[in-house]
């Protein structure tokens, strides 16, 4: 039995999780004094609304070395096979904590895979390795697939607002004001494991074609799913996702709300699309 193991950087909740026939490890979330529970968000709504109200952005910590070794040693109990794909190693230090507890639990059959991506493409990974496992690839096969592909992948989001990047101390507060006033759209990238600057587009229907002409110039590969991603305002991730497919004649990809990595610098009503280059 190959088990896979993820983390809550991938934005897939519990409930998915479950579904998915996969373990999935919480990296710890804090607004102020109150740390937020995964287990209650079905949609991360009760995210976005602590982090609208809360004065400051929320903390983060990787998992742990503890947590990832509880499973490994119950793995080598049972004789099962253990394949992780962690959030960037360029985001968080989860990957390295991974590494720590192999080396502490001394089982050969843990595959370490770290993704490169956050969200929605580290999702697409995830599922991925779920597919290959269910068709019967060994965990070897499953990992280097995952490897060969993870560069390929790219997920850009467009931002409806300044005021978490303010928040965060990313832009000067003047910048904010006066991009809440231009109604400046920044749009992000997640490339080389990190989440870089893309463009500044003023106003929504620039910030879409921003996105757009990021996703023509890449060129996707027709043989992956594109999917889409939206921060708590599912309408306008809805709007955006049929609009895109309208565009570009796409048939396959789903749509999946986006958690606290990259919804924390975002906010909500933010949009995005993840998809996989041509070679």
């Amino acid at each position: 039995m190959i088990r896979i193991v993820t983390d809550t950087g991938s934005d897939i909740t519990h409930l998915a999780a479950a579904s998915l026939g996969l373990e999935s490890i919480e990296l710890d979330v804090r607004f102020d004094d109150f740390p937020y529970d995964y287990r209650k968000d079905t949609d991360f709504s009760v995210f976005y609304d602590n982090l609208t109200k809360s004065k400051n952005l929320p903390t983060t910590s990787q998992v742990t070395p503890a947590q990832y070794l509880d499973i490994f040693n119950d793995a080598k109990e049972k004789g099962d096979e253990v394949l992780v794909v962690t959030i960037s190693s360029g985001l968080s230090g989860t990957y390295s904590s991974a590494v720590m507890a192999k080396e502490t639990c001394g089982y050969d059959a843990i595959t370490l895979v770290d993704s490169r991506q956050c969200s929605i493409t580290q999702r697409m990974m995830v599922e991925h390795a779920v597919k290959l496992r269910d068709e019967g690839k060994s965990r070897t096969e499953i990992a280097e697939e995952l490897e060969s592909l993870r560069d390929r992948l790219v997920f850009i989001v467009m931002l409806d607002t300044l005021t978490y990047l303010k928040k965060g101390g990313r832009v000067p507060p003047a910048m904010a004001v006066l991009g809440g006033m231009l109604k400046i759209k920044p749009t992000v990238i997640v490339r080389d494991g990190k989440v870089e600057p893309l463009k500044k587009a003023r106003g929504f229907e620039a910030g879409k074609q921003a996105l757009w002409t990021q996703f023509e110039a890449d060129g996707y590969d027709e043989a992956w799913p594109v999917c889409f991603g939206y921060s708590q305002n599912r309408d306008r991730g809805e709007a955006f996702m049929k609009e895109t497919r309208e565009k570009f004649g796409l048939s396959d990809g789903s749509m999946f709300p986006v958690g606290g990595v990259i919804g924390t610098h975002a906010g909500p009503n933010a949009i995005g699309v993840g998809y996989v280059k041509k070679k």
